[in-house]
């Protein structure tokens, strides 16, 4: 399958007032980030805080990302993503455990590869998670979009009671990987290794994201369904299993910002998905439904608005997400930048 022509008008040849209209959402961050600074005056503070927001912010887009995918291309709204993140969060952390000795060892390559193996635990048990979870509950309900709220809720509730059968209904407090703690300093601002850890990854995923998107046989497939899921199948390609694995990276995804979230709090709870899922949806609709970029724009913007007015103003952060919500829509009722599907 190659990819047609592309017919739409470049933006230098657009008028100015259209290419700055264009660009707005991309320019919305550093945007932000002027103001902080102009608002916080330290530059310390507003270097931690910026770099805490980037972490929340890249963590969030973590798990929302597999989500608007799912919406774009399947059209589910599936409630019961919160579920994958929670399952992620508790089988990552159970490798941690595990595997106390390396985590507790004054290597890095150990801490890293204690938190690989947890990774890669959760995403694959929220994989295989994901898989049965579209196959029972979902596939029955293709199209209907209040029987998908329902059932996928009700699926929501089942996973994190099963939690509590397994792991139990206790929080469970655990330490970080030795070299994951504490913090470098720099320009007079402590930066928590963590955190940078956290920005590194969520930017390496949304590169990696959107090279498979733009580059590669599949990726094509998928943008393409989303845009226009009949024309695909036209062309004799099996959408269907397409779904299919995107649910699975979707649900992969989650369990893989669950594990992040996990280590972030430094505490896990069978409801931890369920409260993230209020985040992760305000992101996915700004961002624009079916937009990876546009979720990515969206959890940055969450996560450095919450830090920067919990910093100046702790009473508004409850409402802040709310209020950047409500602007946003305001401004642009479809999100920043959403898919446009062929009609």
């Amino acid at each position: 399958m190659s990819a047609a022509p592309d017919h739409r008008p470049r933006m230098a040849d657009l008028p100015l007032g259209e290419r700055i209209a264009k660009a707005m959402p991309v320019l919305l961050v550093p945007i932000l980030l002027v103001l902080g600074f102009l608002a916080i005056g330290n530059p310390s503070s507003w270097l931690t805080l910026t770099v805490s927001g980037l972490a929340m912010g890249m963590m969030i887009f973590i798990m929302a990302s597999g989500l608007t995918l799912v919406f774009g291309l399947m059209d589910v709204i599936n409630f019961g993503h919160g579920a994958f993140i929670s399952v992620g969060a508790f089988v990552g952390i159970s490798v941690v455990l595990a595997l106390a000795e390396w985590a507790q060892a004054p290597s890095l390559l150990l801490n890293l590869g204690v938190v690989l193996l947890a990774v890669l635990a959760a995403m694959a048990i929220t994989g295989m998670l994901g898989w049965a979870f579209e196959r029972v509950i979902v596939k029955p309900v293709y199209g209907a979009h209040l029987k998908q709220i329902l059932v996928t809720v009700g699926g929501l509730i089942v996973i994190e009671q099963l939690i509590h059968v397994i792991w139990g209904p206790d929080e469970i407090f655990f330490a970080r990987p030795e070299m994951l703690k504490g913090a470098v300093t720099f320009w007079g601002a402590a930066l928590e290794k963590y955190r940078l850890l956290a920005v590194a990854i969520g930017l390496v995923l949304f590169v990696v994201m959107r090279l498979v998107f733009r580059r590669t046989r599949i990726g094509l497939i998928v943008r393409a369904g989303v845009e226009n899921g009949e024309m695909v199948e036209a062309l004799g390609y099996r959408l269907r299993l397409v779904f299919i694995g995107v649910f699975i990276a979707g649900s992969a995804l989650a369990g893989l910002g669950g594990v992040m979230w996990g280590l972030y709090q430094e505490v896990i709870t069978a409801g931890m998905g369920e409260e993230m899922m209020i985040l992760v949806f305000i992101v996915v609709i700004i961002g624009g439904l079916g937009s990876v970029e546009g979720a990515f724009i969206g959890a940055l913007l969450v996560g450095l608005l919450q830090n920067y007015i919990a910093f100046l103003e702790p009473k508004l952060a409850l409402i802040s997400n709310i209020a950047l919500l409500t602007a946003i829509l305001m401004w642009r009722p479809q999100g920043m930048m959403p898919v446009v599907k062929a009609k």
